[in-house]
């Protein structure tokens, strides 16, 4: 296998898009662009073997683990999880999809964000080994920086004319205070949020499920383009990939992780925005929720925040930064049960992974989800027999009934 750092097309790519980074630099922007390529969000043993041995030995290390037989694992890391990891990245090592990267990054004008970068929001530190390895900036980085305060508002895509005000007031406030906006560039709550602080000549954060050079959803194509003017439309994986359920989820982590506080506004009892909440939790960040009427349906997620997960009420701006304030002495509360319903994360990528026309053999399966072929055989059985997953000899698609 020949090495993604030595490559040509890579590196022609590479040259055109920072010019003027030195050897070492340019080496260590190529290796990270490149795990953001490989790697799924949130994938631990990346995280870990970068974070240990730096991206680019790490990527040097996986290079001749995917092309050895018997692949021995870094110090430090186990060795089953190794192995798994390796299956996992091996369909997708390569340089075409760096290349591509690279390319459509160069398009767009896009900046790779690295821990070392003096922008780099430490905040996202706390996330260990599934903190990402690189982002990929839309806009300005500056936005990033810790020198600012962040808040990170999340609710609804079918919102009401009720949750869209209550998050364009809050968004609205906090902006012309100097806060941050952060959010998750969708329908509903997330695009009032977002809107408000453009309104009022404040900076904000679309953290991207897919890559940050893609328009989505398509109706927010003037939106984002706003929020790259004024702020940063930002993103884990690398340019031109497509938003995923998994990753949906996956990214909630970030937007947590970026906010001194989160507030829910409107959430239903199965709403995405839970995971947030969930996410915000587990990192001791303080949680806020906004309530609403007892009979409406998009309030219920979040009385249940208040009632069960010790989470703040908030109605107002200072209410929001009260909570912001409160820092590490306020944790969100962790109920007795989890935020939201368990999701099989392997049988989630191998289904996003599926259409419903076109039939997909297991390698093809493996490279898109990126997850190793002997479990996407697995999760296909399971697919399968729930009816969610069809089979045509080796090949297979999402079921009908899906």
């Amino acid at each position: 296998m020949n090495s993604i750092l030595s490559d040509d097309s890579v590196r022609g790519a590479a040259e055109r898009l920072w010019p003027e980074a030195g050897r070492a630099e340019l080496g260590d922007l190529i290796a990270r662009a490149t795990w953001t390529s490989i790697v799924e969000p949130s994938d631990g043993v990346a995280g870990a073997v970068t974070q240990m041995l730096g991206a680019r030995a790490a990527l040097e290390e996986a290079e001749r683990a995917v092309a050895a037989a018997r692949p021995s694992p870094p110090a430090g890391i186990d060795a089953p999880a190794w192995h798994q990891a390796l299956a996992r990245w091996r369909p997708r090592f390569g340089p075409d999809r760096v290349t591509d990267a690279l390319r459509a990054a160069h398009r767009k004008s896009l900046i790779l964000l690295t821990p070392d970068d003096q922008r780099w929001p430490e905040q996202l530190n706390d996330l260990g080994p599934h903190a990402p390895i690189a982002l990929w900036v839309h806009g300005d980085p500056g936005t990033l920086s810790q020198r600012r305060s962040f808040l990170s508002i999340v609710g609804a895509r079918a919102a009401s004319p009720y949750g869209e005000q209550v998050a364009g007031e809050l968004a609205d406030d906090l902006s012309r205070s100097g806060v941050v906006v952060v959010s998750g560039g969708a329908y509903g709550i997330d695009g009032a949020a977002h809107r408000a602080a453009i309104r009022a000549d404040g900076a904000t954060i679309a953290v991207m499920a897919g890559g940050a050079d893609r328009v989505y959803p398509a109706g927010h194509a003037y939106l984002l383009q706003r929020i790259v003017e004024t702020g940063a439309v930002i993103s884990e994986v690398a340019p031109g990939a497509a938003p995923t359920k998994f990753r949906f989820l996956r990214r909630n982590r970030l937007i947590a992780a970026l906010g001194a506080a989160t507030v829910v506004v409107e959430a239903a009892q199965r709403s995405g925005s839970l995971s947030t909440a969930g996410a915000a939790a587990e990192l001791g960040r303080p949680l806020g929720a906004v309530p609403g009427s007892v009979l409406s349906t998009t309030s219920a997620g979040c009385h249940r925040l208040l009632r069960e997960y010790d989470a703040v009420c908030v109605t107002c701006g200072d209410d929001a930064r009260e909570l912001m304030a409160l820092g590490g002495e306020h944790p969100g509360g962790a109920g007795d049960r989890p935020l939201a319903a368990p999701v099989d994360p392997v049988t989630l990528r191998v289904r996003d992974a599926l259409g419903t026309r076109a039939w997909r053999s297991v390698d093809d399966i493996a490279r898109s989800s990126g997850v190793a072929p002997t479990e996407v055989t697995a999760a296909l059985g399971l697919l399968g027999l729930e009816g969610a997953a069809e089979q045509d000899g080796g090949r297979w698609r999402l079921g009908r009934g899906s």
